[in-house]
């Protein structure tokens, strides 16, 4: 057995390093050459690295989010050759190898076109894997030729099937033809997508393009797995909290100076909830990623919606919110949020959540149908508190008066919450907001 070093390839003159976004494969995974390992992503672009032997991955040297060098060894691949090898020597010798095999019946191109073997295709802005190059190099594709194919891998990128049926067609019909044969082709299989998809919107010369964040990427991924993922249902119910306003507002000020803490209603509000799961310890659960088991979770901690700097939603975490008073509840609100605004939150402060809760009201909506939080299966929104004519129930009769009220939004994983328990779960909440005591000390 040998083994392979894979190195960060080149993308590029200006491009120095990548972050790794994420793994594709497993120690112990199988990989076939040019099967794409792992995902990374530069200040200008977000691509795969593929393999450029076929053999098991037997080592990672960093982990996902880590920044790696071009040239840097980022995985170790056990294959069956006899010798230790980089990936700079595969470039030369694996690679070529693979290509004059699946390139047999292409001898005449080669002749002609080994003239051209000292192109640089590191200077294209596309990303190009070894075994690609070297099958170009072979071939005699010049650097605007191989920029001219349209890749069939992710975002377009140029695979080894692309480059060789590109080859296949520039033997059929001569190299007056290829610029023909091929883009039909791609052609086709861009017409295929299309209809199966929803059409690219049309830009017009007046309309600004905006690239998103890398942070709003990741947040749009994340919420269309979700809802790919959980079969989202939503219960809400009106909940009276004239006692909480009237009780906050009494002791707001004696709270800032004996605690140095604002009293705002979310720990009031998130202390309720965490009550309420320890009613119903089922809302407190994941389920495993084949949906074959349900995960119930030992501690309750409690997500927070919280804004970044830049306008995009991130979710810190409050561990073991069952176990905090109203003051220690305060203190976590008030620092997550603080932390978040400045954009200080640490790797911790987002892992481990079991429930989430956000305020949808903060910007006066009265309700939302919030996504859940994968692998949670359940998702509270707060709305707008509102002055709203009730009618109050008293001894002597019913009248009508002001109170202040809020709805509630409860979505949960109807995979394995059934309506009963979303809706009593989110009922317990209200219930325990209503009996507030209004005459509760500090």
């Amino acid at each position: 057995m040998a083994k392979f070093e894979l190195k960060l390839p080149k993308m590029g003159e200006s491009v120095a390093e990548a972050t790794i976004t994420s793994w594709l494969k497993e120690v112990g995974d199988t990989i076939e050459m040019d099967e794409p390992v792992l995902e990374i992503a530069t200040d200008k672009v977000d691509s795969e690295v593929p393999s450029e032997v076929d053999g098991t991955l037997v080592e990672k040297l960093f982990e996902a989010d880590d920044v790696v060098k071009v040239g840097q060894v980022i995985a170790i691949i056990e294959t069956d050759g006899d010798e230790d090898s980089s990936s700079e020597e595969q470039e030369e010798e694996a690679a070529p190898a693979e290509a004059a095999e699946v390139s047999k019946s292409v001898e005449t191109a080669k002749e002609t076109a080994s003239a051209e073997t000292s192109v640089d295709y590191s200077d294209s802005d596309k990303f190009y894997s070894p075994l690609v190059k070297n099958i170009a190099k072979e071939e005699g594709i010049s650097l605007s030729e191989l920029d001219s194919i349209n890749g069939t891998g992710k975002d377009s990128r140029v695979t080894k099937n692309d480059i060789l049926e590109y080859v296949e067609n520039r033997k059929k019909g001569g190299n007056a033809a290829v610029t023909e044969s091929a883009p039909k082709a791609a052609e086709s299989k861009d017409l295929e997508q299309k209809v199966s998809s929803q059409p690219e919107p049309v830009v017009s010369g007046e309309d600004e393009i905006i690239e998103m964040s890398r942070m709003g990427k990741m947040i749009a991924h994340h919420m269309v797995d979700s809802v790919q993922k959980s079969a989202h249902v939503q219960s809400f119910i009106e909940v009276d909290v004239t006692n909480i306003w009237n009780w906050r507002n009494k002791h707001k000020n004696e709270f800032q100076k004996k605690e140095g803490e604002k009293l705002t209603f979310t720990p009031i509000f998130m202390e309720a909830v965490a009550k309420a799961i320890r009613d119903f310890p089922m809302v407190n659960i994941s389920v495993n990623e084949d949906a074959t088991k349900i995960i119930k979770k030992k501690n309750i901690n409690l997500g927070m919606a919280a804004a970044l700097p830049d306008g995009n939603l991130i979710v810190p975490v409050i561990k073991n919110a069952d176990r905090l008073n109203l003051v220690g509840m305060a203190k976590a609100v008030n620092d997550l949020a603080n932390r978040a605004r400045q954009n200080k939150l640490k790797p911790d402060d987002i892992q481990g959540g079991t429930y989430t809760v956000t305020n949808v009201g903060t910007f006066g909506s009265i309700m939302g149908t919030p996504i859940i939080n994968q692998p949670q299966v359940g998702i509270l929104a707060l709305g707008a508190i509102r002055k709203m004519p009730a009618v109050i129930e008293t001894p002597d009769g019913d009248f009508i008066g002001i109170r202040y009220k809020m709805i509630l939004s409860h979505s949960y994983d109807h995979r394995v919450v059934n309506g009963a328990l979303g809706g009593q779960f989110v009922q317990r909440v209200a219930q325990y907001l209503e009996g507030f005591d209004k005459d509760r000390e500090i």
